[in-house]
C-alpha cells in the first residue's frame, strides 16, 4: 500500500482514517455487544486465556428454577423455605466505564490487503467508542505512537467521544513510512501503565495493537489490570505475517483482527450483533 500521503493528509481508504469516516461508524456500532460469543481459548485456537467476567451484575429477583439455569445461581434459602428450587436472577450494571488503548506506532503502518494495521486499530476503537456512548456508559482512551501518548479519562458525552476520535485521527495521519522517528516498542508498556493508572477497578479495557515489543513487563502490567478489570486484547495482524505473537501468556481474552477484512464485520462476528453493510474495497 502507498505509504506517503499528500502534504495535507486526508483520509485514504485503508491507509489513513478521517474524522468523518470514524463518525459515520456510529451507524455500524449499534447492536454490537462487548461479550465474546465463543470461549476465548477457541478464538485463540488452543492458546490459553482466561474468560471474560463480563459486566458487573446486580441482584434483581428470585424466580422458580427452570431446567438449564446455572446451578450456581440457585437461592438455597428460598428453595429450603418453599420446598421448590428457586434461582436468583441478575441484571447487568448500566455504568461500566470502557477504556480504549489504541496503538498508532510505526509498526502498525503496514498492511497487504484491505487496510493497514493502524487503520484496523483506529476503526475498531471507534466502533467500540460509539457502542459505549450509545449504551449510555463512559468511554476513555489512551492513544499512543512512537513519540508519546494522549490520555482521555472516561466520560459520558459525545464531546468526549469526538475528542478521542480526533486524537486517533491526528496520530493516524502523522504516520509515514519514511519517518525519521525511531520505532519505540517500549511505548506499548508505557501506554498500558497509563491505562492501569486510569482504570482502578470495574473497567473494561480494550487494547487494539499488534503488541510489537510485548515482554515480561507487558504481562505484569496486563496482569495487574486484569485483577480488577476486564481486559480484552484486540490483536491486529496482517495475513502476510507468518505467525501471530504468542499472546496466551497474557492471560486475557484475545480477539484477532485481520487487516484483510472489514473491522466492523469482524467485531460483529467475534462479539455478537449486526454492524451493517461492510465497506467495499
Amino acid at each position: 500500500m502507498s505509504a506517503s500521503p499528500p502534504a495535507a493528509t486526508v483520509a485514504v481508504r485503508g491507509v489513513y482514517v478521517g474524522l468523518d469516516e470514524l463518525v459515520r461508524l456510529q451507524f455500524r456500532a449499534r447492536g454490537t455487544r462487548f461479550r465474546a460469543r465463543q470461549a476465548a481459548h477457541s478464538l485463540l485456537r488452543g492458546r490459553h486465556a482466561s474468560r471474560m467476567r463480563g459486566r458487573g451484575l446486580d441482584f434483581e429477583r428470585v424466580r422458580a428454577y427452570v431446567p438449564g439455569d446455572d446451578l450456581r445461581t440457585i437461592d438455597w434459602r428460598v428453595t429450603a423455605r418453599t420446598g421448590e428450587p428457586h434461582t436468583r436472577v441478575f441484571a447487568e450494571e448500566r455504568d461500566r466505564p470502557v477504556l480504549l488503548v489504541v496503538d498508532q506506532r510505526l509498526s502498525m503502518f503496514f498492511g497487504t490487503r484491505l487496510s493497514l494495521k493502524s487503520v484496523t486499530a483506529a476503526e475498531s476503537a471507534a466502533l467500540a467508542a460509539w457502542r459505549v456512548v450509545l449504551g449510555g456508559d463512559r468511554v476513555g482512551a489512551v492513544i499512543f505512537d512512537d513519540a508519546g501518548l494522549v490520555a482521555h479519562r472516561p466520560q459520558r458525552s459525545r464531546g468526549q467521544l469526538l475528542r478521542i476520535l480526533g486524537t486517533i485521527v491526528t496520530k493516524n495521519q502523522a504516520l509515514r513510512a519514511a519517518s525519521d522517528a525511531a520505532p519505540a516498542p517500549g511505548m506499548l508498556n508505557q501506554a498500558l501503565a497509563r491505562a492501569a493508572r486510569i482504570a482502578g477497578h470495574d473497567h473494561t479495557v480494550l487494547v487494539a495493537s499488534d503488541f510489537d515489543g510485548a515482554d515480561g513487563e507487558t504481562r505484569r502490567i496486563v496482569g495487574r489490570l486484569a485483577r480488577h478489570n476486564d481486559v480484552v486484547a484486540l490483536l491486529v495482524h496482517d495475513p502476510a505475517s507468518r505467525e501471530l505473537p504468542a499472546m496466551g501468556e497474557l492471560g486475557v481474552p484475545v480477539l484477532p483482527l485481520s487487516t484483510a477484512e472489514d473491522a466492523a464485520t469482524q467485531l460483529a462476528r467475534l462479539l455478537g450483533g449486526a454492524t451493517g453493510r461492510a465497506r467495499r474495497g
